[in-house]
């Protein structure tokens, strides 16, 4: 069975580096390191390999993921030479498998960040954008003569509805792409998550954007029976409060404030410096503290744009707590890691992980993948331990049919 990817923001940083590292792990120029799937027990599931992944998507800027790839390098370091010289023409081939995509209701930053609008000619309705898109998927698809594709959402962050529950139903979702409402209008990713799960595509949102978050997206995808997944991919700090948080609570130590401070510099980064685009990734961010300790605190986020670090990201986290004898305590790290290398294994894990779930006929929200993201949708559970129990416990039960299947019983 052969496997398409498509992302959205196809040249972009994260994009860029899942792309190459799967080419790069298909010529053997580098390792599974950072893959979940790479280990057990989900290298028990028949999971597309990486190597069979084929690459395409839409992007709003022009260039080519050769350009990008090579700025990552000389700015960042990440990916080494020799991986980037062993895909370079892979590279070249994906790119002509990236076309326009649409910033329509991503907000003026977004917008000001697109180099080729012909596929937000304003003649267009969101109708019209949308079954552009559809045909996108479905020529990719066809060309490329794929069983299934999967579509990832990895585009830069958008403001967030003023009132997503008016998109609370299929109908109600029907009616805004008719409406084409310049006053509060579906945004780009629920242009492209409406486009993928109508088609029967598996969908995943690694941004803290809209998309499949909203009710009348996730009553498509249940109706269509289509597995999807998100939000907000989990990769940095709020992967270590997920993983601390349980700490606290399991020995009862009071968490008085939870400060973190967060300095990026890459397109996100700049595209966070506005304030709307900000709201959506700050709610997902903040929010794992209340899934998991059951009392108030101070909890509080910052995100600012340092354009000198590139594609790094630097977190200081300050942690104020409280003991036996009401005595008080802190903690205090500093995170710092490639804010790409980090999110982009979790790209494929991800896409091989619907891909399985389409062939098992799982289809709507996909809870066991809870780890992957800041925001799981319909999952409240945050500690990171039980939600990596979960996927560990599918992965064990398809295991154990599958035995169960060659055994004949």
């Amino acid at each position: 069975m052969s496997t398409g990817v498509w992302l959205v923001g196809a040249r972009g940083n994260v994009a860029t580096t899942a792309m190459i590292g799967a080419r790069a792990i298909a010529h053997g120029a580098t390792s599974t390191d950072g893959m979940v799937t790479e280990r057990p027990p989900l290298t028990n599931l028949d999971l597309p390999t990486v190597e069979s992944l084929v690459f395409g998507g839409h992007d709003i800027q022009a260039g080519s993921v050769v350009d990008t790839a090579e700025r990552l390098h000389e700015h960042n370091g990440v990916p080494g030479r020799d991986a980037l010289d062993a895909v370079r023409e892979d590279l070249a081939a994906i790119d002509d498998r990236i076309v326009t995509g649409t910033a329509r209701n991503c907000g003026r930053t977004v917008a000001d960040l697109a180099d080729d609008a012909a596929f937000d000619d304003e003649t267009l309705s969101l109708r019209d954008l949308t079954d552009r898109i559809r045909d996108d998927y479905a020529a990719f698809r066809e060309s490329e003569d794929l069983d299934r594709i999967v579509v990832v959402n990895v585009a830069s962050s958008e403001p967030m509805p003023t009132d997503p529950g008016q998109y609370d139903s299929i109908e109600a979702i029907e009616a805004a792409l008719d409406a084409d409402d310049p006053d509060d209008p579906l945004p780009a990713s629920a242009l492209y998550a409406y486009a993928a799960l109508s088609e029967g595509h598996p969908f995943v949102n690694f941004t803290p954007n809209a998309a499949n978050a909203l009710g009348g997206i996730r009553d498509l995808a249940e109706r269509e029976s289509v597995p999807h997944m998100g939000r907000d991919g989990k990769t940095g700090e709020t992967l270590l409060k997920s993983a601390l948080a349980p700490m606290f609570a399991g020995r009862n130590l009071r968490v008085v404030s939870w400060e973190g401070h967060n300095i990026l510099g890459n397109r996100d980064g700049e595209v966070l410096e506005d304030e709307d685009n900000e709201a959506g990734k700050l709610q997902s961010k903040g929010g794992v503290l209340d899934g998991i300790l059951d009392y108030d605190t101070h909890n509080r986020v910052r995100i600012d744009y340092t354009p000198a670090l590139g594609d790094w990201k630097t977190a200081w986290d300050d942690i104020r707590f409280q003991g036996f004898l009401d005595t008080q305590m802190k903690v205090q790290f500093t995170w710092e890691g490639s804010d790409s290398a980090l999110a982009a294994p979790l790209v494929l894990d991800l896409v091989r992980l619907l891909a399985h779930a389409d062939a098992q006929d799982e289809g709507g929200l996909q809870p066991h993948l809870a780890s992957f993201f800041k925001d799981p949708l319909g999952v409240d559970e945050h500690d990171l331990s039980r939600q990596f129990d979960r996927l560990y416990e599918y992965a064990d039960r398809h295991a154990a049919e599958k035995g169960g299947a060659g055994d004949g019983s």
